[in-house]
């Protein structure tokens, strides 16, 4: 049986993890709201505030299991925040993709005819191809 002091910590522990918790959640949302509104200022913006909030989310969850675990249903919805960033980044490389076939299709030539990436794995990009579409 937990004494009332473990049933602090165990209390204390998940209120603790709550907060980077939200924060994540919150910040997925807003890039999922910046995707939709196709604000790529916005996605920019708020990828880079994902990203942090994601490290520190993590570190305390780590933290977390270090000393005593991490709550069941707070792993869950860590899970389901893993989900929505994978379900995200798929969404824009879909995007992406679909972006690239464009303007192929509007600037025929663009693309290299040679590989960007040589046998040994190194890039093979000539001074023509470096990614800007300002040849």
């Amino acid at each position: 049986m937990m004494s009332s002091h473990d049933d602090r910590r165990a209390v204390q522990q998940a209120a603790d993890l709550e907060t980077p918790l939200l924060a994540l959640e919150r910040q997925l949302g807003a890039l999922g709201l910046a995707l939709r509104e196709q604000d790529a200022a916005a996605v920019d913006h708020v990828a880079a505030e994902l990203h942090a909030t994601l490290v520190s989310a993590l570190d305390e969850f780590a933290r977390a299991a270090r000393n005593g675990g991490v709550p069941p249903v707070l792993r869950q919805r860590l899970a389901q925040a893993g989900g929505q960033v994978a379900a995200q980044r798929e969404a824009l490389a879909r995007a992406t993709a679909s972006l690239d076939r464009a303007i192929d299709v509007l600037i025929p030539g663009l693309t290299p005819a040679h590989p960007l990436y040589s046998a040994a794995g190194g890039a093979a990009r000539t001074g023509r191809y470096g990614g800007s579409l300002l040849v």
